[in-house]
């Protein structure tokens, strides 16, 4: 078993450390991922960093008197709320969450922009 901890000059451990390859700094890293910081993932590719996404549907689509708490908490700390609000005032939605908004609180926001 090896102890990584040990300081110990083990030769199999120092040849093994001579040959793997470089880390990359953290910076070089985020650039391999370019949708890790939103870049090139095309108009709809917010949905992907959505908490929604990760989390159960039916919370977003509740039944006629149902409660949106759930779904209205997650929206709170979500990354891409604006454009899912966006998205949802542009297409119309008329049913679920969105952007942290039930249907009646964006029909009345557009009111109230128009």
């Amino acid at each position: 078993m090896w102890n990584l901890l040990d300081d110990h000059d083990d030769e199999a451990f120092s040849s093994d450390a001579r040959t793997a390859p470089p880390v990359p700094a953290p910076s070089n890293v985020l650039a391999l991922f370019p949708t890790a910081t939103g870049e090139d993932e095309g108009p709809m590719g917010w949905q992907e960093r959505a908490l929604c996404a990760q989390t159960d549907p039916e919370a977003f689509f509740p039944e006629k008197g149902g409660s949106t708490r759930e779904a209205k908490k997650v929206c709170v700390s979500c990354e891409v709320r604006s454009e899912c609000l966006d998205y949802a005032l542009a297409n119309d939605e008329r049913f679920g969450i969105w952007g942290g908004l039930s249907e009646r609180e964006r029909r009345k926001l557009k009111r109230r922009v128009v």
